[in-house]
């Protein structure tokens, strides 16, 4: 059997994300999407919410499984027997940081691949940052995210209000 993992923080799951899984899923045996708990970024939801998120989201293909985890993500592929690090790459700024990623990676823990998915054209601009700030301005991101998560989006900006902090502001709002 060969398990893979596909890695990320997930803040929130978007169309892309899921796009990435289901492919990976026809491809291997089985893919845990690994909800990371603490990465180096101000997160809109905590690891369990992300985690409940996720699983809602994906909760129609079978071997596709839902975990969280801490530490190297080479780590937790040995913890779970995985064989495979599952990547997306949605624009060629996202190929140096993913090659650097698989090179350190490889260098950890050679007996684990890497293989990156190329995004869907029709998500190539989505990003968990686009789709937080875009929510956080009171837009429509219905067509980003699975309704769950866009309703999700709504009531932690609704709870957080104005004097939020936690999506740094881009060109969205000129």
């Amino acid at each position: 059997m060969i398990r893979a993992v596909f890695p990320g923080t997930f803040d929130p799951v978007h169309y892309g994300h899921i796009d990435i899984a289901k492919r990976a899923a026809r491809l291997f045996d089985e893919v845990v999407v690994a909800v990371y708990d603490q990465p180096l970024k101000r997160l809109l939801f905590s690891p369990q919410e992300r985690i409940e998120l996720v699983e809602k989201s994906l909760n129609s293909t079978e071997n596709l499984k839902v975990s969280g985890y801490s530490g190297l993500t080479v780590d937790f592929c040995h913890e779970i027997d995985a064989q495979v690090i599952v990547r997306g790459l949605r624009v060629f700024s996202d190929f140096e940081y993913e090659f650097r990623m698989a090179l350190t990676n490889e260098r950890l823990a050679p007996d684990i691949e890497v293989v990156a998915f190329i995004t869907n054209k029709d998500h190539t601009f989505l990003s968990g940052s686009t789709v937080r700030e875009v929510a956080s301005l009171n837009g429509d991101v219905s067509s980003f995210v699975p309704e769950i998560v866009e309703k999700a989006l709504k009531k932690r900006f609704k709870e957080l209000g104005s004097d939020q902090n936690i999506v740094p502001q881009s060109s969205l709002r000129d």
